[in-house]
């Protein structure tokens, strides 16, 4: 299943049609960026909707003095702003951590799913929605939590997310941030987060070895860091939108 299916999947039920759609526009216009590049730059005009295929990014902020803010990661069927075109230029920046592959989304695509595609405009509502939430989350963490539960709530998020596209192994997954991106996605210096990490490394609450992270109980990782996961909404709660049947589904031309 492709990513970008298997990620609105959680959000409603896509019909066969539906997905023959979403799997095609994932192949047509593929783009490959190495780590550590930017895909798009703030002040840019925006062109397309960006789908992440394979591989780690994220998005962030930056003064003129450059210092960051990294304000999402983003993971394989992850979309980049559902609504860019809305926009004349890019108030933010996207750039990679590991080597990303992309599909440019266009917006005749989406005016193709919004005229003949309601589950997939459903479910793209959801995201956007799940992803206003994770970021309300984000701002709770900065403004509240202590620094052992800001990294263990992040911690909770990524393992949850990857999990959910498929990207876990048992109770470990790749983990190719550095100290550095854990800093500016969470407020800290790299001095504390180097003292955090070791803090939750002796509650023998996670093994991070090179970039492979592993979480020995979900459950005690969570408890530390007060994280409640319904802001992920990963319980399909759209699953009731049923597509099989719709009978206004376009045919894919």
């Amino acid at each position: 299943m492709a990513s970008l299916v298997r990620k609105l999947e959680q959000f409603a039920r896509l019909s066969p049609v539906d997905q023959v759609l979403l799997n095609r526009a994932s192949t047509e216009r593929v783009r490959h960026f190495g780590p550590r590049v930017d895909i798009v730059r703030e002040g840019e005009k925006p062109k397309d909707v960006h789908l992440i295929l394979s591989g780690w990014a994220y998005r962030y902020k930056q003064l003129e003095d450059g210092r960051r803010q990294i304000v999402a990661f983003f993971l394989p069927g992850d979309i980049c702003d559902v609504n860019v075109f809305i926009l004349r230029e890019m108030d933010h920046s996207i750039g990679t951590v590991t080597a990303v592959s992309i599909a440019d989304l266009s917006r005749e695509f989406f005016d193709k799913v919004a005229a003949g595609h309601p589950r997939i405009v459903t479910a793209f509502w959801w995201e956007t929605l799940v992803n206003a939430a994770i970021q309300r989350e984000w701002t709770m963490s900065l403004g509240q939590r202590t620094a052992l539960e800001r990294m263990a709530h992040l911690l909770c998020e990524i393992w949850l997310r990857l999990r959910a596209a498929g990207l876990t192994q048992g109770d470990s997954c790749d983990f190719p941030l550095t100290q550095g991106d854990l800093a500016d996605a969470t407020g800290l210096s790299k001095v504390h987060v180097n003292r955090t990490l070791q803090e939750l490394r002796a509650g023998g609450l996670i093994v991070l070895k090179g970039k492979t992270l592993v979480v020995p109980n979900l459950e005690r990782l969570m408890h530390a860091g007060l994280f409640n996961p319904n802001y992920l909404h990963m319980d399909h709660e759209g699953r009731q939108l049923d597509a099989a049947a719709t009978p206004t589904d376009a045919a894919v031309g």
